[in-house]
Order: structure tokens, then sequence, then C-alpha cells
């Protein structure tokens, strides 16, 4: 096979139809745009939702729920498993600065979980905002605290 040998595929490439080119096409004059009024102008239409004026459907429903984050009533906790402490050399203390230095956060957010996924196999300080009962249980087992 070589490059010339090859084709869309069938009904794919279809010609622009040009509009306005005589009446014996089918659509000159109007362009197939009817007579006057608003769509037959040039720029003319109207925005998505719009109802001629009626209230629009989306402003007639009611709402429901928070809608700005200005209004957020609520935290949000960064969590990471005890297994992604093992990174960290033995006797380190671990901080959510130097969770951020090692790459293993970006952003803290309102504060840092430790969970109880995974092994421990350091001894380590671990110093952030809350633990879950299995990641305090694992730290503690490896001969480190969690503070």
């Amino acid at each position: 096979m070589n490059l010339t040998d090859l084709k869309p595929a069938e009904g794919a490439k279809k010609n622009a139809f040009r509009v306005g080119r005589g009446h014996g096409s089918g659509n000159g004059k109007t362009s197939g745009r009817g007579h006057k009024g608003q769509k037959a102008r040039s720029g003319g239409g109207v925005r998505l939702g719009f109802e001629g004026g009626q209230m629009p459907l989306y402003r007639r429903l009611p709402k429901r729920g928070i809608k700005k984050k200005t209004h957020r009533n609520f935290v949000t906790i960064v969590s990471i498993n005890v297994d992604r402490l093992n990174q960290f050399a033995d006797g380190a203390v671990v901080t959510v600065d130097a969770l951020k230095e090692a790459g293993i956060i970006r952003n803290p957010k309102d504060g840092v979980k430790i969970l109880g996924n995974g092994d421990l196999t350091k001894k380590l300080t671990v110093q952030v905002g809350a633990y879950s009962e299995s990641a305090k249980a694992k730290i503690e087992a490896a001969g480190g605290t969690a503070e």
C-alpha cells in the first residue's frame, strides 16, 4: 500500500453548501433564513436558554444547595497513609512543612490527617493535625510518637 492509494472513508468528505447563489439552487435570496425576524438578520439570534423575554426555565426553578465558595462552612483535610512516611530517615521529625518539602503533599489546606493504610518501618516523631486510631497505633508500634 502506498500513500497515494489512501482515500477517506465513504461519506467522510462532504462539500460545503454555498447559500445565496441564485433562486435556482433552492437556497438563494433569503439563503434559507426565511423572511425578516431576528434570526434572519446579520448577527441575529438569541442566547442559549432565551425564551423570548419570558422568565427562562433556569430562573423559574428553585435553587438548592451551597453555591458560593465563600459560604462554605466545612474544612478540607488532606489525608495521607502511614506507609508514605517510610521515605523519611529513621528518627526524623515529620511536620506539615517536612511533608511539603518531601513532595508528599502540595497544599495542606485546612490540615493534614494520617490514615492507617500500609506499614511503617521507621521510628518517627510525627507532628500533624490528626491521626486515625490505626495510624497512631502503627506509629507507636514502630517506636515513634504521634504528637
